[in-house]
């Protein structure tokens, strides 16, 4: 009998993540919703002044793809825990980090990318400039797999404590902040003219560098808590 192949595993279980996630689609669309809501509460409390909203749009945006992300971070390993499923990763014939990433793009998926397909109508609805859009795009594609790349080394650190919801979001927030600095600066320095090629540049070499390394943390962090 072969033994299984990273591809073939990485297929099985991003299906197996997906078709829970497609059964549970009243769950699938809360960080949408969620990022809906921080936009139309700022929008609210900011007033009807186009000028004033379309200068804090890309934070706003920004903000609520952070906290639409952090919404569903304690939920990434618990429910393998919970079951049992999280001892056969570890003794399953492939890397435990492999595993990890791949959870990670399923997280992602579900979380950032029903985000991402709403932010142009949420723009909008904040007067975001349109030649700035695609920096704002750019920024979001490269900062928040970081952002679940760095939650997910949090969630497996916190996975067997039971209530973790507040110690991970205090855990996770100060690794967040970096990411929206820098997200939210590019389309600043683009929206004054400058060039945003600095801050996509970190945001591209922070992500380069958590794919190599926040699995393997995660992993580790998840062998520990079992243990």
């Amino acid at each position: 009998m072969s033994s299984p192949t990273l591809p073939g595993t990485a297929a099985a279980l991003l299906r197996r993540d997906l078709r829970l996630l497609w059964r549970r689609r009243g769950d699938a669309l809360q960080p949408a919703l969620f990022a809906l809501l921080v936009v139309v509460l700022f929008a609210l409390a900011l007033g009807a002044n186009p000028q004033l909203l379309a200068r804090v749009a890309a934070a706003v945006l920004w903000l609520a793809a952070l906290l639409a992300g952090l919404l569903t971070l304690d939920s990434l390993f618990r429910g393998d825990a919970e079951d049992g499923s999280l001892e056969q990763w570890i003794l399953a014939p492939v890397p435990l980090a492999w595993l990890v990433a791949v959870r990670v793009l399923a997280h992602w998926l579900a979380t950032a990318g029903p985000v991402l397909i709403a932010t142009p109508l949420l723009a909008e609805l904040l007067y975001l400039p349109r030649p700035l859009l695609p920096v704002l795009m750019a920024s979001l594609a490269l900062g928040t797999p970081l952002l679940s790349l760095l939650g997910a080394v949090v969630a497996a650190l916190t996975v067997g404590m039971r209530r973790a919801g507040v110690l991970l979001a205090l855990l996770a927030l100060p690794l967040y902040v970096p990411v929206l600095v820098f997200g939210a600066g590019a389309v600043a320095r683009a929206a004054e003219g400058l060039d945003p090629g600095f801050a996509l540049l970190m945001l591209a070499a922070g992500l380069a560098l958590a794919i190599v390394l926040a699995p393997l943390a995660a992993a580790a962090a998840l062998r520990i808590a079992t243990e």
